[in-house]
């Protein structure tokens, strides 16, 4: 009989598969993928965990199969999946994108009596083109949709990260359909379970404590006693800084945790307002 206070996780396949297994390692996790399985083993003995495609993740656990899995907004929005978006990672962002040979007039080709567009994203597709009044046949590409035009199709919705690909082989943007970047979602009924939604919660506040870690470092300095405030004043505290007093009396030593964009600017400044001694060590966690 199956464990009902077991959660079941989707990992997605793919170019997602390995920041988010990252992530999960950081987070204190040790998950061992075996090399042709795609039920990996968690040392968290609460998780059950299968690697499927992303573009299978949102539906099947928006049908009960998965308690949460990890995939892109844009396939959360193909299939309608009944989920509940529990965090956005901001990973992977693409643009889904209706691209079209670079010579092309917009207006024309979506008058076209018996236009062809080519996508793995038919609902979205779809749902476009009837916004625009487009008569069509559609047919779905199972990868490398940017070769189809333009002798086997007039235009093409895919994802794209810099636009690159699309360039290469001379199309052109003409509309953004939607952005994407990779989500945690969850059945509603694995929310409405006491025990599964505490091992949802404590995956949250790991996986969050990982992401702001990775977001600040601690600055440590010494400083003397008569430029303290000055140095304080400076100093772009999560809440306030830790403080000690240095054997002696005159010097103190302040301890911070700043965010990791603010450093170049940052570390002349505290040198300028006589800071000395200072280290920078990374963050693995911030549990605010």
């Amino acid at each position: 009989m199956e464990n009902a206070a077991i959660l079941k996780v989707c990992l997605p396949k793919g170019r997602i598969f390995e920041k988010v297994h990252a992530l999960l390692t950081d987070c204190g996790l040790a998950i061992r993928v075996p090399e042709r399985g795609y039920r990996p083993e968690s040392s968290d003995p609460r998780l059950a965990i299968k690697i499927l495609k992303a573009q299978n993740v949102a539906a099947l656990v928006g049908l009960g199969s998965h308690d949460i899995g990890f995939t892109g907004l844009d396939w959360v929005t193909e299939t309608s999946a009944d989920v509940v978006e529990l965090m956005d990672f901001g990973f992977d962002p693409v643009r889904i994108v209706a691209a079209a040979p670079e010579d092309c007039d917009q207006a024309e080709l979506l008058a076209r009596p018996n236009l062809v567009v080519v996508s793995e994203y038919e609902h979205l597709t779809r749902q476009w083109l009837e916004q625009r009044g487009a008569t069509f046949h559609f047919m779905r590409s199972y990868g490398a949709t940017e070769v189809f035009p333009p002798e086997d199709a007039d235009l093409i919705v895919d994802n794209t990260s810099s636009g690159k690909t699309l360039a290469e082989n001379h199309l052109r943007i003409l509309d953004t359909l939607l952005l994407s970047t990779t989500r945690l979602v969850a059945h509603p009924r694995a929310l409405d379970n006491p025990e599964k939604r505490l091992v949802i919660e404590e995956l949250l506040l790991l996986m969050r404590a990982v992401l702001d870690g990775r977001e600040r470092v601690l600055l440590e300095m010494n400083i003397d006693h008569a430029r303290l405030d000055l140095l304080v004043a400076s100093l772009p505290a999560m809440k306030s800084p830790t403080i000690a007093q240095l054997y002696g009396g005159q010097a103190y030593a302040v301890k911070v945790a700043v965010p990791q964009r603010q450093v170049a600017r940052l570390l002349p400044e505290l040198k300028r307002l006589g800071a000395t001694d200072i280290l920078e060590t990374p963050i693995r966690k911030v549990v605010a």
